[in-house]
């Protein structure tokens, strides 16, 4: 099993994930938004990387059942029904509905990896369900760090390192490359107190500036959820671990 890390999304374009495990970091906040969203029964999460194909597919839609949300450096979109902070995103809004979301960096991070045989997003709120997941799955990763604006953010790569070590605790078989060996460095290093850490990054800063700190706190509770989403037919959907651990022997009885 071989784990390979994009410190930022600019490192590979969408054909190099074709076929491949691929997962998608966004801690601040996408990520940790659509897990929240999903672990409150939102029906599905419509990732777009534009405003407006945005505004165009929820076009289509009718019934009430479908939402917009979403920002543009970190400020909710005019228009929109919601922004992209995880507590804007409760059960007695998001429950049964689809949610069409644009973001800066993280939902276009998911859709360069959209031809991913296997597509799943992660944060610290979900970082040991994903890894057992993985470890299960022993197959090759790529981990890609959303970063801000193409460039490098820290708590995306010290989150990408924190995966890799919990998958090491589980699978004796790891290689990893040099960048994974960095991301899980600056895990050891900084990922001691995670709030701390990403209150003084750059986006974490700024998120300050504009009122979302407790976001940011929501985001470094680490393991606070089992949900895993998983990118299928263009959508995230809720995967939890029970689950594909029974659709994965259903798949091994069709094999033998």
């Amino acid at each position: 099993m071989k784990i390979n890390v994009h410190l930022t999304p600019l490192s590979a374009d969408e054909l190099y994930f074709t076929g491949k495990t691929t997962v998608v970091i966004d801690v601040l906040r996408a990520s940790t938004t659509i897990i929240t969203a999903l672990q409150n029964n939102a029906k599905e999460i419509i990732p777009v990387a534009t405003v407006e194909f945005a505004v165009k597919v929820s076009g289509g839609m009718f019934g009430g059942q479908t939402l917009l949300g979403g920002e543009r450096n970190t400020k909710k979109i005019e228009g929109f029904a919601l922004g992209n902070s995880p507590f804007e995103y409760s059960e007695e809004i998001v429950s049964g509905k689809s949610v069409i979301l644009y973001t800066t960096n993280g939902t276009k991070a998911i859709m360069k990896a959209k031809f991913s045989a296997d597509l799943f997003v992660c944060a610290f709120i979900n970082v040991s369900s994903l890894a057992r997941h993985l470890a299960e799955l022993n197959k090759d990763v790529e981990i890609v760090c959303a970063g801000r604006s193409n460039n490098f953010s820290m708590e995306d790569s010290v989150c990408a390192g924190k995966l890799i070590s919990e998958i090491e605790k589980l699978n004796e078989n790891v290689t990893i490359t040099d960048s994974a060996i960095a991301s899980r460095a600056l895990s050891k290093s900084f990922g001691k107190s995670i709030f701390k850490m990403m209150k003084e990054t750059e986006h974490g800063k700024i998120l300050i500036e504009n009122g979302f700190e407790e976001d940011i706190k929501y985001a470094s509770k680490l393991n606070s959820t089992d949900v895993i989403p998983y990118f299928t037919g263009n959508v995230l959907k809720l995967m939890q671990v029970e689950q594909m651990a029974v659709e994965s022997s259903a798949e091994e009885v069709q094999t033998d």
